[in-house]
């Protein structure tokens, strides 16, 4: 397996091009060689591929905004073949307690034909989950539901250590559970000062060990540093210290 860093840790720094370039050049810099493309302006797929190859980056994984997916899924793909990237995410698709079995039906009837087209087109969906999805329907998990409706041909998920903790969920145990369909997953630790908090990679709660075994049986390529809130720490630092913790662990 790989490590990589998830650009929405950074988002701050990537309104415009110039920043874009520069946050790359950072992460880079700190010793990553994979990144996410997600939560930055808008870009050209030639210009992020010159980006990625001036500072010997790799783009393994995307968040894609709903309305390019839904615009034009086989011209979401012929850009990803741009920089060479094999997975397509969806970085939120929200449900609300009260109407979850309609938003639940909403969100397949969109992105069931969606995932199939990048199928088609050499292209692998992957959903990131926040902690939204562990709410029950039918007895089920709403993720465990997305795992029977969709197929593994045609969707994965990004299992996000953090938001699978905060759900109730065991992040290993959901890696195990999708195992075959979780080619890329988001490392985020969890500290608890009171509430939940976002922490650095093995600064945080989260039984990492377990988490590195259950994704290399599980077919994980990459796995991915993301830290939304850096609880007023310099990102980049965050990111560092991060992948410190992760070359110690034999990565």
């Amino acid at each position: 397996m790989e490590i990589g860093a998830q650009l929405f840790t950074v988002n701050a720094f990537c309104k415009d091009l110039d920043g874009f370039a520069e946050s790359l050049k950072k992460i880079a810099d700190i010793g990553y060689k994979n990144v996410q493309v997600s939560g930055t302006c808008d870009y050209e797929p030639q210009w992020l591929k010159e980006q990625l190859d001036k500072n010997g980056l790799k783009c393994v994984l995307t968040h894609t905004k709903p309305d390019f997916l839904k615009a034009d899924a086989k011209l979401v793909a012929e850009n990803h073949n741009v920089f060479e990237c094999d997975y397509v995410g969806l970085g939120w698709f929200g449900v609300k307690k009260e109407a979850k079995e309609d938003d639940y039906n909403h969100f397949l009837e969109i992105y069931r034909p969606i995932a199939k087209t990048l199928a088609d087109n050499g292209k692998y969906f992957m959903y990131h989950n926040h902690a939204h999805e562990f709410m029950k329907i039918g007895g089920k998990t709403i993720l465990e539901k997305m795992s029977e409706d969709i197929p593994a041909s045609d969707m994965g998920f990004t299992v996000d250590t953090f938001w699978v903790q905060v759900g109730g969920g065991d992040p290993a145990a959901y890696i195990e559970k999708f195992a075959g369909r979780v080619p890329c997953i988001h490392l985020k630790d969890y500290a608890f000062e009171g509430d939940k908090k976002m922490a650095v990679v093995g600064e945080g709660n989260i039984n990492f060990d377990r988490v590195f075994e259950k994704a290399e049986s599980a077919g994980t390529k990459y796995m991915l540093v993301e830290q939304d809130d850096c609880n007023g720490e310099d990102p980049f630092d965050c990111l560092r210290r991060s992948y410190e913790y992760l070359k110690s662990c034999g990565f």
